[in-house]
């Protein structure tokens, strides 16, 4: 629970022959059995099309399903296409992610207008 996925710091992961000088990086974490799964270099482990949020807290009403989304600070804001089923929000990125991260929040955007935010469950 004390790493999120795309990190690299921190691991204690030196180098280890055969595997060249790539970093490491989390690319899963399997709480129940106590597993961290890393992986040499950034691969496509790290990257997904799409996320589900639930707890969402919506600033104003999603007039349309073509918005955009963040999934963390300062992210220029990335083209995606959103549907909500009851409480699940299911958001689908035009382009691959990096290290989209269970635990941690979307925020929804339309232009310069915030719309809302949740925490990523998957």
């Amino acid at each position: 629970m004390y790493y999120t996925i795309g990190q690299r710091k921190g691991l204690g992961i030196g180098g280890i022959a055969d595997k060249g000088d790539s970093r490491w990086y989390v690319v899963r974490k399997d709480l129940g059995n106590n597993i961290l799964h890393v992986n040499n270099g950034e691969g496509q482990e790290l990257f997904s099309k799409e996320l589900t949020a639930m707890d969402f807290n919506w600033i104003s009403p999603l007039s349309k399903s073509k918005v955009a989304a963040k999934t963390r600070y300062r992210q220029p804001d990335q083209s995606c296409s959103v549907s909500v089923d009851k409480k699940v929000v299911k958001v689908d990125f035009d382009e691959a992610q990096r290290a989209i991260t269970p635990g941690q929040w979307v925020v929804l955007y339309d232009g310069d207008k915030c719309l809302g935010g949740g925490v990523i469950c998957s």
